[in-house]
């Protein structure tokens, strides 16, 4: 009888802390205003369902963790994902830029030589008129002569 005794009290005391430990809790003032509301009251009258639906709570929070987490890790990738292939294409974008540039300095550059190089010619013509004058001269001079030789 000794055992069961012993067993009774242990029963007891684990009643009264459990008794304590309840009252505790209704006294916050969170879980106060939660059973005064009409879920909090149908949540007493049923306790099976409270039960129930604080073990679905505890049990769903791993899944919506880690949902969450994927959600963040996806959004952080993307966004890194996006800045680095936004430079990716402003750098190509720079380098066709660059090579343009460089096109169009190239084409400048013949295009001056082009006109320098007809400028002098002109000018060498409007300057030196005698000099166009001879080389008129020196050529009729040979076709004379080769018609006089045939």
């Amino acid at each position: 009888m000794d055992l069961q005794s012993s067993q009774a009290t242990e029963l007891e005391q684990l009643w009264g802390s459990w008794t304590s430990r309840m009252n505790n809790l209704y006294e916050d003032p969170n879980v106060s205003k939660l059973m005064n509301t009409s879920v909090g009251q149908y949540l007493l009258k049923h306790p099976l369902l409270a039960l129930t639906a604080v073990t679905f709570s505890v049990v769903a929070m791993l899944p919506v963790g880690l949902f969450l987490t994927f959600a963040m890790v996806t959004i952080i990738m993307s966004t890194v994902g996006f800045v680095v292939f936004e430079g990716f294409l402003l750098f190509v974008g720079g380098l066709f830029l660059l090579c343009a540039l460089f096109g169009l300095a190239l084409f400048s550059l013949v295009v001056s030589l082009v006109f320098r190089m007809l400028y002098v010619t002109v000018s060498k013509i409007l300057i030196h008129p005698h000099v166009a004058e001879q080389s008129k001269d020196q050529t009729e001079e040979t076709e004379t002569s080769k018609l006089k030789e045939m």
